[in-house]
């Protein structure tokens, strides 16, 4: 196992074109593209994590975060396949791996370059670029793919995205077309028609369930309604507003220690003047766009006819500190996200750089026009060419294709300093005290003074495309590659002290031993030459002809030297030997860097992968590889303490690595390195500083002179103020005693007459009282009166009452003895006509028996027959259903044929200027027949409905026919159920009659048992 760990503790750059390269992974935490992976920035401290990307990754293609913010999708392509992985994001927690997919499960050969996540977070939607476009449908959690769309469209990008409340809407845009699809049934259905020319969308978003905004190449703003166009406006190209005073520096004030100057950025569309909604997002009051470079309008929701309007632009910050007016503005922007409280939106660029923007909470704070500021620092847009250390300061400088160098500091992982000039920059090196650096250009070398807040250029060589130059460790020298010839300056005289010829291919690198006596350069024709620089001629060499050499790194004690090239080994030369080689495993090394302890080498890959390994270097394949850039390292360099790895790569990334030793420890050396922390300023920049201060200081006298008198005033009308008020209060105070005085006397005349009122009020009591007495008294008498009348009459009704009740008994054993004399009469009746119903009931069940099995034959054969009738009639629909469905796949070929010789047809008029008019005619003919397919395709599908809605009214007619099927046999058990309880009811009925016989013809017993079971058997005979 190697013993060297590599962590990636601080990354700079942003890869662009990325679908959805940049989203919002909390309120405070931004991910972005960045290298072979993501970056994740916390927007407030800085902190900084880097996800590295699979094995062999090519760089990050599409981006999405799922709308609760727990799983990231990461479309990327490695080892020349597509790839696609799902992470889970855990708050202060690395992301963990959730689900991978393979290139064997991906519906297309292509990287998705666009994702989505549905509402629900559980399916995810991936599209691929044209010409083939494919749109898949996954349930990642299981990895299935559940469905897949395929079609033709011409070049350019696509984006997909799913409705923000339904899991089964998904919409696609792109070159030419503007998709709506539903999932249903396992398949994907487009569910709207394109009507109208055909648009060239690059971007959309979702404003609600039925709502989506499409921007177009011609500055067309589309708004659909289920598929539908309900409103569309166009927006015209905008031109960056003027420069004002005060707001660059109000700008940059939250970069202190950091100054720059911006070149301008040679970007045709601002010639061309054509608007193009190049991004879109939406927000809960409206949408954000960007119609021109460097500019994002705000669009809010409005109640007139205008659906949406514009409400504020926000315009990428302008040059800084540089003396002529720069265009920086003109970049491109081609994604937009907001924070999930929207309190913060970030924009990328076509020139990787990360913008950000705080919302105003009230429309109150909204200006018309506003700046963006950067999210972090501005970073390389091109390849970097050129990365170097100092001993005394913490920081490391580059330079790269987008004419800028840079000084970044990685123990804070922060930008120092930066600028931009008009020519590309080849190389840097930095003075050992961080004081000074050289800068190889197109034109010249420059030996610049990195100032406290500006680069000033202190002197120029004349070396033409210096690719390489560095200085000695102790600082008095430095070297200069010019041609095949080394050029050897004192960097206190800028004298040309020696000149080291003898290369006859491309000087690729140059290193200085530790004590600045040996000097060691390497060339593309595989010569390593090591130098005296005494007497400037080669003390040894090295030449291995079949290998191109792009890197070299000589140990602390200068006796071995690491070499990479095309030959895709390291190789470890000392003595003029090579003395070992490591092999590569299939990959080009590209730049290699050593320790000062001389026990860890690292060496960059043309993947962009890092590879560490312990020295001796291992036989085998012992090392440790991370996934680092998406292009091959171009630069890379361990800091002097041996804790840092800082890399640099053609992608325009820069990373820095945190080292440790197996046991995850950091490497520690004997000695703890102490920083410096002086910096140069410019006599004339403190002189204008102390004139400023001066001016500013009688500036504060002035104002606070002037601000004494306005006090002064001031105190003078408020004390005239207090005094009027005083007299008014003193004024209504007096008025206000006064009228105390009346209430008060009002009051106690109220009081009196209040004791007077109340004093009749009682005495009208005392005699209402009295009368009520004596009135309840009489009353009472009455009543007793009356008691008396009534009890003498209640006895009498009572005498009468037993009266009438004595001679009702008498009634009532007269009708007794007639009652059981009728009811003989009647019980033999009765009999009689029992014995005739149970003579009817015998000749209904042999009847009942009979139809019953009439009504089950006859039933069965009309089920059979109905039975075979629609069975047969199913038959011929579905033949016929398969040959119409055979007829449109004709239609849909021959569709598709014309099509494409309609393409071949467009060719042919570019090619063939003469014959434009007849082949005008052709393609109208064409466009005719592919209509009148078209409609005859429709009504085709239409036929096929109405049949298949016909086979589905046979079905159901069927299962009615087997429910009344059912319901007969449901009634026949009934009827044998009710046969079966009658049966029961007559025996009982016999018995019963029976048992009156026996009753009646028994002298003992009562006539009322008789009554009782005569009236029994008539409630069960009815």
């Amino acid at each position: 196992m190697a013993a060297v760990v590599a962590e990636p503790a601080a990354v700079f750059g942003c890869r662009p074109r990325v679908g959805g390269g940049v989203c919002f992974v909390g309120e405070r935490e931004v991910l972005h593209a960045a290298g072979a992976g993501c970056a994740r920035l916390h927007t407030e401290h800085g902190r900084q994590a880097f996800l590295p990307g699979r094995e062999k990754s090519r760089g990050v293609q599409a981006l999405a975060v799922s709308p609760d913010r727990r799983f990231l999708a990461v479309s990327e392509t490695a080892a020349e396949e597509p790839a696609l992985t799902v992470y889970e994001l855990a708050a202060g927690q690395p992301p963990r791996r959730r689900r991978a997919l393979a290139a064997a499960e991906l519906p297309a050969r292509g990287a998705a370059v666009s994702l989505a996540f549905s509402p629900d977070c559980r399916h995810l939607a991936a599209a691929t670029g044209p010409p083939e476009v494919v749109l898949a449908y996954w349930l990642w959690d299981k990895r299935r793919l559940v469905a897949a769309a395929r079609f033709q469209a011409p070049g350019g990008g696509c984006q997909v995205s799913f409705s923000p409340q339904d899991n089964a809407h998904i919409c696609i845009t792109g070159n030419g077309f503007f998709k709506l699809f539903k999932y249903s049934e396992g398949t994907l259905k487009q569910t709207n028609l394109q009507k109208g020319k055909p648009q060239n969308y690059l971007c959309h978003a979702w404003l609600s369930e039925e709502e989506v905004i499409c921007g177009t190449d011609t500055g067309k703003l589309m708004l659909f309604k289920n598929g539908e166009l309900c409103w569309q406006t166009s927006v015209e190209y905008r031109k960056p507003p003027k420069k004002e005073g005060g707001t660059t520096t109000k700008e940059y004030e939250r970069y202190s220690e950091v100054s720059c100057e911006l070149a301008s950025e040679d970007n045709g569309s601002q010639q061309d003047f054509v608007p193009q909604i190049s991004a879109v997002a939406a927000y809960s009051k409206g949408f954000a766009c960007s119609c021109s470079p460097g500019v994002v309008l705000l669009f809010e929701k409005t109640e007139e006819k205008e659906v949406y309007k514009e409400s504020q632009e926000i315009w990428l910050p302008q040059d800084l500190f540089t003396t002529e007016p720069k265009q920086s503005c003109g970049q491109d922007i081609t994604c937009i996200c907001f924070s999930p409280s929207e309190e913060t939106m970030v924009v990328n660029t076509n020139k990787n750089q990360l913008y950000m923007f705080t919302m105003p909470s009230t429309d109150l704070l909204k200006e018309k026009s506003s700046h963006f500021a950067y999210l972090h620092f501005p970073l390389h847009s091109a390849s970097i060419t050129g990365l170097d250390i100092c001993i005394r300061r913490p920081i490391v400088a580059t330079c790269s294709l987008d004419r800028s160098v840079r000084i970044w500091n990685y123990r804070t992982n922060t930008l120092e300093l930066y600028k931009e000039f008009r020519e590309e920059a080849h190389t840097v090196s930095l003075h050992p005290t961080g004081l000074f650096c050289l800068v190889g250009f197109s034109d010249k070398l420059r030996f610049l003074s990195l100032l406290y807040e500006d680069m000033h250029v202190f002197k120029e060589f004349a070396v033409r495309k210096c690719e390489e130059c560095s200085f000695s460790n102790g600082g008095h020298l430095f070297a200069a590659v010019n041609g095949n010839v080394i050029q050897i300056y004192s960097s206190t005289t800028f004298e040309n002290t020696n000149n080291l010829k003898g290369h006859s291919g491309k000087i690729r690198a140059v290193k200085w031993s530790a004590d600045d006596a040996k000097f060691v350069s390497c060339d593309t024709h595989g010569a390593v030459y090591e130098w005296n620089l005494l007497t400037g001629k080669r003390e040894t060499e090295c030449v291995l002809k079949s290998c191109i050499y792009s890197s070299i790194a000589l140990s602390s004690d200068a006796k071995i030297i690491f070499a990479v090239g095309s030959d895709q080994t390291l190789k470890e030369i000392s003595e003029s030997l090579i003395q070992h080689e490591v092999p590569a495993f299939d990959v080009d090394y590209t730049a290699v860097a050593v320790s000062r302890s001389g026990n860890m080498v690292f060496v960059g890959t043309s993947l962009g992968t890092i590879r560490a390994m312990k020295y001796p270097l291992p036989l085998r394949k012992d090392f440790n590889e991370y996934q680092a850039h998406a292009g091959a390292v171009t630069k890379m360099s361990v800091t002097n303490d041996d804790q840092f790895l800082l890399t640099a790569s053609e992608d325009g990334s820069i990373l820095i690595w945190k080292v440790y030793d197996k046991e995850g420890g950091i490497l520690k050396r004997e000695k703890e390195v102490e920083y410096a922390e002086e910096v140069l300023i410019m006599r004339s920049d403190i002189e204008e500083k102390s004139q400023a201060m001066l001016d500013l200081q009688i500036r504060v006298k002035e104002l606070q002179t002037e601000n004494d008198y306005q006090l002064h005033l001031k105190d003078m009308n408020y004390n005239e103020k207090i005094k009027e008020l005083k007299d008014i209060f003193t004024q209504e105070i007096g008025s206000l005693k006064t009228k105390h005085q009346i209430l008060q006397a009002e009051k106690e005349k109220q009081e009196l007459q209040h004791q007077s009122q109340l004093s009749e009020l009682m005495n009208k009591q005392a005699k209402e009282m009295q009368d009520l007495e004596s009135d309840s008294n009489k009353k009472l008498l009455m009543e007793n009166e009356k008691y008396q009348e009534l009890q003498v009459k209640s006895q009498r009704m009572q005498e009468e009452y037993e009266k009438q009740l004595h001679n009702l008994e008498e009634s009532k054993s007269r009708t007794v003895e007639e009652l059981t004399v009728y009811y003989e009469e009647k019980l033999n009746e009765k009999s009689v006509l029992l014995e005739e119903a149970e003579e009817d009931i015998r000749q209904q069940l042999q009847a009942h028996e009979e139809i019953r099995k009439q009504i089950e034959e006859d039933e069965d054969r009309e089920i059979l027959d109905i039975k075979i009738k629609y069975e047969r009639r199913l038959v011929e629909e579905k033949e016929s259903n398969l040959q119409l469905k055979g007829e449109i796949g004709v239609m849909n070929k021959r569709l598709s044929s014309l099509q494409k010789e309609l393409k071949e047809r467009n060719s042919d008029i570019e090619e063939m200027k003469l014959e434009q008019q007849k082949l005008q005619d052709v393609i109208k003919s064409l466009e005719k027949d592919i209509v009148a397919l078209k409609t005859e395709i429709e009504e085709r599908a239409n036929t096929i409905q109405d049949k298949e809605k016909h086979i589905y009214d046979l079905k159901k007619k069927n299962q009615e026919l087997e429910k009344f099927k059912f319901v007969l046999d449901h009634r026949i058990e009934q009827f044998k159920k009710q046969i079966g309880s009658r049966e029961n009811d007559t025996k009982t009925m016999n018995e019963q009659i029976h048992e009156v016989e026996q009753y009646s013809s028994s002298p003992g017993q009562g006539n009322e048992e008789a009554s009782h079971h005569l009236n029994t058997y008539n409630s069960k005979w009815d």
